[in-house]
Protein backbone atom coordinates (compact mmCIF):
# COMPACT_ATOMS: atom_id res chain seq x y z
CA UNK A 1 0.00 0.00 0.00
CA UNK A 2 1.68 3.41 -0.99
CA UNK A 3 0.58 6.46 1.15
CA UNK A 4 -0.97 8.22 -1.59
CA UNK A 5 -2.39 7.79 -4.53
CA UNK A 6 -3.11 10.90 -7.05
CA UNK A 7 -6.26 9.58 -9.19
CA UNK A 8 -7.40 11.82 -12.21
CA UNK A 9 -10.66 10.59 -13.88
CA UNK A 10 -10.39 11.01 -17.58
CA UNK A 11 -13.25 11.25 -20.28
CA UNK A 12 -11.73 12.36 -23.93
CA UNK A 13 -9.54 14.51 -22.21
CA UNK A 14 -6.10 13.78 -24.09
CA UNK A 15 -5.41 17.64 -24.47
CA UNK A 16 -5.62 18.39 -21.12
CA UNK A 17 -3.16 15.20 -20.23
CA UNK A 18 -0.95 16.48 -22.66
CA UNK A 19 -0.69 19.57 -21.37
CA UNK A 20 -1.05 18.94 -17.54
CA UNK A 21 0.43 15.77 -16.82
CA UNK A 22 4.06 16.21 -17.48
CA UNK A 23 3.99 18.95 -14.82
CA UNK A 24 1.56 16.97 -12.35
CA UNK A 25 4.17 14.00 -12.58
CA UNK A 26 7.03 15.94 -11.79
CA UNK A 27 5.48 17.70 -9.04
CA UNK A 28 4.31 14.03 -7.16
CA UNK A 29 7.41 12.25 -6.66
CA UNK A 30 6.18 10.60 -3.47
CA UNK A 31 2.70 9.59 -5.00
CA UNK A 32 1.03 6.68 -7.15
CA UNK A 33 -0.07 8.68 -9.72
CA UNK A 34 -3.19 7.07 -11.55
CA UNK A 35 -5.22 7.78 -14.56
CA UNK A 36 -8.66 5.67 -14.44
CA UNK A 37 -10.03 5.81 -18.32
CA UNK A 38 -14.25 6.80 -18.07
CA UNK A 39 -13.66 4.71 -21.66
CA UNK A 40 -12.67 7.73 -23.95
CA UNK A 41 -13.57 7.55 -27.60
CA UNK A 42 -10.60 10.03 -28.34
CA UNK A 43 -7.00 9.02 -28.73
CA UNK A 44 -6.29 9.42 -24.75
CA UNK A 45 -4.87 5.81 -23.87
CA UNK A 46 -2.48 6.40 -26.81
CA UNK A 47 -1.38 9.84 -25.22
CA UNK A 48 -0.98 7.85 -21.72
CA UNK A 49 1.29 5.57 -23.30
CA UNK A 50 4.15 8.86 -23.20
CA UNK A 51 3.73 8.23 -19.82
CA UNK A 52 4.87 4.90 -18.44
CA UNK A 53 5.36 5.99 -14.93
CA UNK A 54 1.57 6.64 -14.95
CA UNK A 55 -0.44 3.35 -13.70
CA UNK A 56 -3.89 3.02 -16.02
CA UNK A 57 -6.96 1.90 -15.05
CA UNK A 58 -9.44 1.53 -17.68
CA UNK A 59 -12.81 1.48 -17.35
CA UNK A 60 -15.89 -0.28 -19.52
CA UNK A 61 -18.32 3.15 -19.51
CA UNK A 62 -18.50 6.10 -19.03
CA UNK A 63 -19.62 6.10 -15.50
CA UNK A 64 -19.75 9.87 -15.20
CA UNK A 65 -17.72 11.64 -12.01
CA UNK A 66 -19.39 9.82 -9.35
CA UNK A 67 -19.12 6.50 -10.79
CA UNK A 68 -15.98 6.70 -12.49
CA UNK A 69 -14.11 7.19 -9.46
CA UNK A 70 -16.17 4.82 -7.62
CA UNK A 71 -15.12 1.71 -9.74
CA UNK A 72 -12.07 3.10 -10.51
CA UNK A 73 -10.79 3.51 -6.46
CA UNK A 74 -11.82 -0.06 -5.73
CA UNK A 75 -8.55 -0.84 -7.69
CA UNK A 76 -6.33 1.57 -5.53
CA UNK A 77 -4.88 0.90 -2.16
CA UNK A 78 -3.41 3.78 -0.49
CA UNK A 79 -4.33 5.63 2.56
CA UNK A 80 -5.37 8.67 0.70
CA UNK A 81 -7.05 9.25 -2.66
CA UNK A 82 -6.03 12.18 -3.80
CA UNK A 83 -8.51 12.88 -6.93
CA UNK A 84 -7.27 15.58 -9.19
CA UNK A 85 -9.38 16.95 -12.31
CA UNK A 86 -7.71 16.14 -15.61
CA UNK A 87 -7.70 20.16 -16.14
CA UNK A 88 -5.36 20.94 -13.26
CA UNK A 89 -1.98 22.64 -13.00
CA UNK A 90 -0.18 21.74 -9.39
CA UNK A 91 2.43 23.57 -7.86
CA UNK A 92 5.62 22.47 -6.83
CA UNK A 93 4.50 20.76 -2.70
CA UNK A 94 1.13 20.93 -3.23
CA UNK A 95 0.25 17.66 -2.13
CA UNK A 96 2.86 17.42 1.34
CA UNK A 97 0.60 20.02 2.85
CA UNK A 98 -2.46 18.14 2.42
CA UNK A 99 -0.85 14.81 3.74
CA UNK A 100 0.50 16.89 6.83
CA UNK A 101 -2.80 18.49 7.79
CA UNK A 102 -4.56 14.85 7.47
CA UNK A 103 -1.68 13.18 9.02
CA UNK A 104 -1.87 15.64 12.01
CA UNK A 105 -5.14 16.06 12.66
CA UNK A 106 -6.78 12.49 13.46
CA UNK A 107 -10.53 13.91 13.34
CA UNK A 108 -10.59 15.57 9.54
CA UNK A 109 -11.40 13.11 6.69
CA UNK A 110 -10.60 15.56 4.08
CA UNK A 111 -8.69 18.47 2.89
CA UNK A 112 -8.59 20.66 -0.11
CA UNK A 113 -5.87 22.91 -1.48
CA UNK A 114 -6.59 26.86 -2.80
CA UNK A 115 -8.01 26.61 -5.83
CA UNK A 116 -7.23 29.62 -8.44
CA UNK A 117 -8.20 29.92 -12.28
CA UNK A 118 -5.70 28.71 -14.64
CA UNK A 119 -6.77 31.67 -17.13
CA UNK A 120 -6.35 34.78 -14.32
CA UNK A 121 -4.04 32.79 -11.58
CA UNK A 122 -4.39 35.69 -9.27
CA UNK A 123 -8.77 34.89 -8.75
CA UNK A 124 -10.17 32.03 -7.04
CA UNK A 125 -11.30 29.45 -9.48
CA UNK A 126 -15.42 28.58 -9.77
CA UNK A 127 -15.21 24.84 -8.53
CA UNK A 128 -13.89 25.17 -4.94
CA UNK A 129 -11.83 28.35 -4.65
CA UNK A 130 -11.10 28.44 -0.87
CA UNK A 131 -13.18 25.94 0.43
CA UNK A 132 -16.91 25.30 0.13
CA UNK A 133 -19.95 25.92 2.40
CA UNK A 134 -23.77 25.74 1.99
CA UNK A 135 -26.99 27.52 2.79
CA UNK A 136 -30.03 26.60 4.61
CA UNK A 137 -31.44 25.53 1.31
CA UNK A 138 -28.54 23.93 -0.12
CA UNK A 139 -26.89 26.26 -2.44
CA UNK A 140 -23.49 26.06 -2.54
CA UNK A 141 -21.00 28.65 -2.46
CA UNK A 142 -17.30 29.16 -1.15
CA UNK A 143 -14.90 31.27 0.19
CA UNK A 144 -13.54 33.35 -2.66
CA UNK A 145 -16.82 32.65 -5.08
CA UNK A 146 -20.52 33.14 -4.56
CA UNK A 147 -22.56 32.46 -7.82
CA UNK A 148 -21.04 33.64 -10.92
CA UNK A 149 -19.29 36.40 -8.78
CA UNK A 150 -14.83 35.76 -7.92
CA UNK A 151 -12.94 37.63 -6.01
CA UNK A 152 -9.71 38.22 -6.19
CA UNK A 153 -6.68 36.24 -3.90
CA UNK A 154 -5.20 38.67 -2.01
CA UNK A 155 -4.32 36.50 1.01
CA UNK A 156 -7.48 36.71 2.21
CA UNK A 157 -7.98 33.11 2.77
CA UNK A 158 -4.39 32.12 3.27
CA UNK A 159 -5.16 30.77 7.13
CA UNK A 160 -6.23 26.78 7.45
CA UNK A 161 -10.26 26.45 8.03
CA UNK A 162 -12.89 24.22 8.57
CA UNK A 163 -15.26 24.16 5.55
CA UNK A 164 -18.50 22.39 4.94
CA UNK A 165 -17.49 20.62 1.52
CA UNK A 166 -14.31 20.08 -0.16
CA UNK A 167 -13.82 20.50 -4.47
CA UNK A 168 -14.15 17.42 -6.52
CA UNK A 169 -11.36 19.71 -8.98
CA UNK A 170 -9.05 18.24 -6.42
CA UNK A 171 -9.37 17.03 -2.75
CA UNK A 172 -7.53 14.40 -0.32
CA UNK A 173 -10.02 12.32 1.40
CA UNK A 174 -8.92 8.70 3.69
CA UNK A 175 -9.47 5.94 1.79
CA UNK A 176 -11.16 4.31 4.58
CA UNK A 177 -13.49 7.70 5.19
CA UNK A 178 -14.51 7.04 1.41
CA UNK A 179 -15.37 3.55 1.79
CA UNK A 180 -17.08 3.95 5.33
CA UNK A 181 -19.47 6.79 3.77
CA UNK A 182 -19.85 4.60 0.96
CA UNK A 183 -18.09 6.54 -1.57
CA UNK A 184 -19.78 9.02 -4.40
CA UNK A 185 -23.76 8.62 -5.03
CA UNK A 186 -23.56 7.11 -8.69
CA UNK A 187 -26.76 8.03 -9.36
CA UNK A 188 -25.58 11.94 -9.21
CA UNK A 189 -23.30 11.00 -12.15
CA UNK A 190 -21.67 14.77 -11.98
CA UNK A 191 -22.33 17.69 -10.15
CA UNK A 192 -22.56 18.26 -6.33
CA UNK A 193 -21.30 14.48 -5.97
CA UNK A 194 -18.84 15.98 -3.75
CA UNK A 195 -20.85 17.59 -0.94
CA UNK A 196 -23.19 15.31 -1.14
CA UNK A 197 -20.23 13.01 0.48
CA UNK A 198 -19.09 15.22 2.47
CA UNK A 199 -21.91 15.98 3.72
CA UNK A 200 -21.95 12.08 4.61
CA UNK A 201 -18.84 12.12 6.08
CA UNK A 202 -19.60 15.17 8.22
CA UNK A 203 -22.32 13.42 9.44
CA UNK A 204 -20.23 10.20 10.64
CA UNK A 205 -18.96 12.91 13.33
CA UNK A 206 -15.59 13.87 10.78
CA UNK A 207 -14.21 17.41 10.16
CA UNK A 208 -13.29 18.65 6.60
CA UNK A 209 -10.37 21.51 6.48
CA UNK A 210 -9.27 24.51 3.61
CA UNK A 211 -5.16 24.07 3.57
CA UNK A 212 -4.04 26.96 1.97
CA UNK A 213 -0.38 26.14 1.55
CA UNK A 214 -1.07 23.89 -1.41
CA UNK A 215 -2.00 25.92 -4.82
CA UNK A 216 -3.48 24.37 -7.77
CA UNK A 217 -4.68 26.17 -11.23
CA UNK A 218 -8.27 24.85 -12.24
CA UNK A 219 -9.34 24.93 -16.02
CA UNK A 220 -12.77 24.25 -15.70
CA UNK A 221 -15.63 23.17 -17.63
CA UNK A 222 -13.49 20.34 -19.26
CA UNK A 223 -16.54 17.84 -18.80
CA UNK A 224 -19.58 19.89 -19.31
CA UNK A 225 -20.08 23.69 -20.39
CA UNK A 226 -22.34 26.18 -18.50
CA UNK A 227 -24.24 27.16 -21.60
CA UNK A 228 -24.86 23.41 -21.74
CA UNK A 229 -28.57 22.24 -20.69
CA UNK A 230 -27.16 19.03 -19.46
CA UNK A 231 -25.28 21.17 -16.86
CA UNK A 232 -28.17 22.63 -16.02
CA UNK A 233 -30.32 19.50 -15.56
CA UNK A 234 -27.65 18.06 -13.10
CA UNK A 235 -26.97 21.01 -10.96
CA UNK A 236 -30.88 21.64 -10.31
CA UNK A 237 -31.42 17.67 -9.84
CA UNK A 238 -28.63 16.88 -7.49
CA UNK A 239 -29.22 20.43 -5.82
CA UNK A 240 -32.72 18.59 -4.97
CA UNK A 241 -31.56 15.18 -4.22
CA UNK A 242 -29.05 16.73 -2.11
CA UNK A 243 -31.52 18.17 0.38
CA UNK A 244 -33.54 15.02 0.16
CA UNK A 245 -30.94 12.73 1.24
CA UNK A 246 -29.03 14.72 4.35
CA UNK A 247 -31.53 16.93 5.53
CA UNK A 248 -33.49 15.95 8.52
CA UNK A 249 -36.96 15.44 7.89
CA UNK A 250 -38.32 18.14 9.98
CA UNK A 251 -36.14 20.77 7.89
CA UNK A 252 -36.44 19.11 4.94
CA UNK A 253 -40.33 19.53 4.59
CA UNK A 254 -39.32 23.05 4.91
CA UNK A 255 -36.67 23.65 3.13
CA UNK A 256 -37.70 21.64 -0.36
CA UNK A 257 -41.02 23.95 -1.11
CA UNK A 258 -38.75 27.31 -0.41
CA UNK A 259 -35.96 25.72 -2.71
CA UNK A 260 -38.51 24.26 -5.31
CA UNK A 261 -39.93 27.81 -5.86
CA UNK A 262 -36.66 29.56 -5.84
CA UNK A 263 -35.44 27.17 -8.50
CA UNK A 264 -38.73 27.80 -10.54
CA UNK A 265 -37.93 31.65 -10.47
CA UNK A 266 -34.55 30.89 -11.98
CA UNK A 267 -35.77 28.56 -14.20
CA UNK A 268 -37.65 31.43 -15.66
CA UNK A 269 -34.50 33.84 -15.97
CA UNK A 270 -32.90 31.21 -17.73
CA UNK A 271 -35.62 31.37 -20.76
CA UNK A 272 -35.36 35.50 -20.46
CA UNK A 273 -31.26 35.24 -20.45
CA UNK A 274 -30.34 32.39 -22.37
CA UNK A 275 -32.58 29.72 -23.91
CA UNK A 276 -36.35 27.88 -23.61
CA UNK A 277 -34.01 24.22 -23.09
CA UNK A 278 -32.31 26.10 -19.87
CA UNK A 279 -36.00 26.98 -18.94
CA UNK A 280 -37.09 23.29 -19.40
CA UNK A 281 -33.61 21.80 -17.48
CA UNK A 282 -35.20 23.14 -14.23
CA UNK A 283 -38.62 21.32 -14.75
CA UNK A 284 -36.93 18.17 -15.68
CA UNK A 285 -34.15 18.14 -13.05
CA UNK A 286 -37.25 18.50 -10.31
CA UNK A 287 -39.09 15.68 -12.07
CA UNK A 288 -35.89 13.58 -12.00
CA UNK A 289 -35.34 14.63 -8.06
CA UNK A 290 -39.09 13.95 -7.76
CA UNK A 291 -38.98 10.20 -9.30
CA UNK A 292 -35.87 9.33 -7.20
CA UNK A 293 -37.29 10.36 -3.88
CA UNK A 294 -38.70 7.02 -2.44
CA UNK A 295 -35.12 5.50 -2.79
CA UNK A 296 -33.50 8.45 -1.74
CA UNK A 297 -35.40 9.79 1.86
CA UNK A 298 -33.86 6.16 2.92
CA UNK A 299 -30.16 6.26 2.27
CA UNK A 300 -28.42 8.55 4.58
CA UNK A 301 -27.50 9.21 8.32
CA UNK A 302 -29.09 12.09 8.79
CA UNK A 303 -27.60 14.87 11.47
CA UNK A 304 -30.43 15.43 14.14
CA UNK A 305 -29.29 19.14 14.51
CA UNK A 306 -28.14 21.78 12.05
CA UNK A 307 -24.68 20.71 10.79
CA UNK A 308 -21.67 23.15 11.73
CA UNK A 309 -20.40 25.24 8.90
CA UNK A 310 -23.87 25.48 7.11
CA UNK A 311 -24.42 29.07 6.74
CA UNK A 312 -27.90 30.48 8.17
CA UNK A 313 -28.10 32.70 4.86
CA UNK A 314 -30.88 32.18 2.02
CA UNK A 315 -28.01 32.71 -0.68
CA UNK A 316 -30.14 33.89 -3.07
CA UNK A 317 -31.99 36.78 -1.06
CA UNK A 318 -28.06 37.44 0.22
CA UNK A 319 -26.80 37.77 -3.66
CA UNK A 320 -29.84 39.41 -5.55
CA UNK A 321 -31.87 41.18 -2.56
CA UNK A 322 -28.77 42.39 -0.26
CA UNK A 323 -26.45 42.86 -3.02
CA UNK A 324 -23.90 41.20 -0.86
CA UNK A 325 -21.63 39.50 -3.26
CA UNK A 326 -18.78 37.78 -0.92
CA UNK A 327 -18.01 35.57 1.03
CA UNK A 328 -17.54 37.73 3.97
CA UNK A 329 -20.60 39.87 3.27
CA UNK A 330 -22.78 36.47 3.19
CA UNK A 331 -21.10 34.62 6.24
CA UNK A 332 -22.00 38.05 8.21
CA UNK A 333 -25.63 37.60 7.45
CA UNK A 334 -28.22 37.61 10.17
Amino acid sequence: MCKVAVVILNYNGRDHLLHFLPTLIAHSPDAEVIVADNCSTDDSLAVLQQFPSVRTILLDQNYGYAGGYNEALKQVNADYYLLVNSDVEVSPNWIAPLTHYLDENKDYAAVQPKILDFNQKDYFEYAGAAGGFIDLLGYPYCRGRVFNTLEQDTGQYDSNADIFWASGACFMIRSEVFKQAGGFDADFFAHMEEIDLCWRVKSLGLKIAFVPNSVIYHVGGGTLNKTSPRKTYLNFRNGISLLIKNLPIPMLLVALPVRLILDWMAAFLFWKNESFSHFAAVFKAHAGAMRAFPSQIKLTIRSGTRLKNQKKAILPVAYYVLRKRNYEAINNTK
